[in-house]
């Protein structure tokens, strides 16, 4: 198949980064103004904005944007990492807000935000040589 790369997929990598930076220095410096909500938030959207970068980059786009749908997409391209996809099924154990019958949100503690934050990190970091390449 040839697949032509969906523009702007850029815009997408620097919201990301932008997202993650955010999140990154809020947990560091533990800003009042950050709930942990928030923090895990901010951290999904980043994680899901450079996948979709990533995705774009490459003419496809995910069916939906859960992390473990994301997660799916991206093994399509890179196969099965098991460390990401433990990571993102954690970061999806936080909201299940899919069925409105079923909704389902938990407050991350503060030992969470850490994995949260370094999951965002970890994707970041393994993610951003890939989206180099391609440029």
């Amino acid at each position: 198949m040839n697949t032509i790369q969906i523009t702007d997929w850029h815009i997408f990598q620097r919201d990301g980064e932008q997202f993650l930076k955010t999140a990154q220095s809020a947990f560091i410096k533990r800003s009042k103004g950050f709930s942990p909500e928030v923090i895990y938030n901010l951290t999904c959207m980043g994680i899901e904005k450079l996948i979709m970068a990533f995705l774009m980059q490459r003419g496809d786009l995910a069916e939906n944007h859960t992390m473990v749908d994301l997660l799916r997409a991206l093994e399509r391209h890179l196969g099965i990492n098991h460390e990401l996809d433990e990571r993102l099924r954690f970061l999806d154990s936080f909201q299940e807000i899919c069925d409105l019958d079923t909704y389902v949100v938990k407050k991350p503690t503060g030992e969470d935000l850490r994995e949260i934050v370094s999951s965002g990190a970890y994707l970041q970091s393994y993610l951003s040589p890939l989206l180099k390449q391609a440029c």
